[in-house]
């Protein structure tokens, strides 16, 4: 097995992830550094470790979701200090967990995690289009003519988006929404609870907006509603595929399993 496959399966990054392990001197198979892409390791009697600690294959992979509060990085370990993801999820009892792709720091909701390297890059494959649901609360009120460029696809700096599905949401749906995307961030790290607290749809004529999008760029979601006038107050996201959020607490989790996973790999075949 190639050795990247074998870290990404194993838990220990994405694949992208475990290359970059291995070309910066962090792998080592039966202690000698390896850092040619395309060595290969037999799983049964080759000791692989990434800084020293053994890394091997688990009897099945776990994948997690994690209702994300604000004020938390998407990141195992943080230099400055700031509070961490992994502090949210059993990395004891399940060590290879990372996420599956990131929520910036005040956006809040649905985050998996997977020890499965494959599934991760998988899901997260421009080419899969699998789609991410959000709920966003913006200045002012989007007009059709405003939602329209949205679902034809925008111009963004770095190009072209994937047409989205949106709509702006009114009366006791965008109550709901609005209730489910602010209970998260008042319940975040301290820093944050301030930043909660300017959270009023009543104020500076704000809106309630559902957006659907199949793409993973860096802030994509902010950057769309910002191009068409509407900068995001909050934004949090509550489905990843089939997967739902749900009544999943702020900073809990919960596994994966049965007919969930099974159609999380459904929606890759697509």
């Amino acid at each position: 097995m190639r050795l990247q496959k074998f870290l990404a399966r194993a838990g220990a990054a994405s694949r992208r992830g475990s290359e970059n392990l291995m070309t910066a001197g962090r792998v080592t198979v039966n202690g000698i550094t390896v850092t040619e892409l395309g060595s290969k390791v037999d799983p049964r009697i080759d000791e692989v470790a990434v800084d020293g600690i053994v890394v091997q294959l688990s009897d099945r992979p776990v994948t997690l979701a994690l209702n994300k509060p604000s004020g938390v990085v998407t990141t195992m370990s943080d230099p400055q200090g700031r509070p961490c993801v992994a502090s949210l999820v059993p990395t004891d009892r399940y060590p290879g967990l990372y996420p599956i792709g990131r929520l910036d720091l005040d956006t809040t909701g649905l985050l998996l995690f997977s020890t499965d390297g494959e599934l991760g890059h998988a899901l997260l494959h421009p080419k899969k289009h699998v789609e991410k649901r959000y709920i966003a609360l913006v200045e002012g009120k989007p007009s059709e003519k405003e939602l329209e460029r949205l679902r034809a696809g925008i111009e963004l700096d770095d190009g072209m988006t994937l047409p989205a599905k949106v709509e702006v949401l009114a009366g006791e749906a965008a109550k709901r929404a609005f209730a489910d995307l602010t209970e998260t961030a008042r319940q975040g790290a301290p820093a944050s609870r301030e930043y909660a607290r300017k959270l009023d749809l009543r104020a500076a004529r704000r809106s309630v907006v559902s957006i659907r999008i199949h793409e993973g760029r860096k802030r994509q979601v902010r950057r769309m509603l910002e191009a068409v006038g509407h900068p995001v107050v909050h934004l949090h996201r509550t489905h990843f595929g089939p997967i739902a959020l749900g009544a999943l607490e702020p900073g809990a989790w919960r596994e994966i399993d049965g007919e969930e996973l099974a159609a999380l790999s459904s929606a890759l075949r697509r």
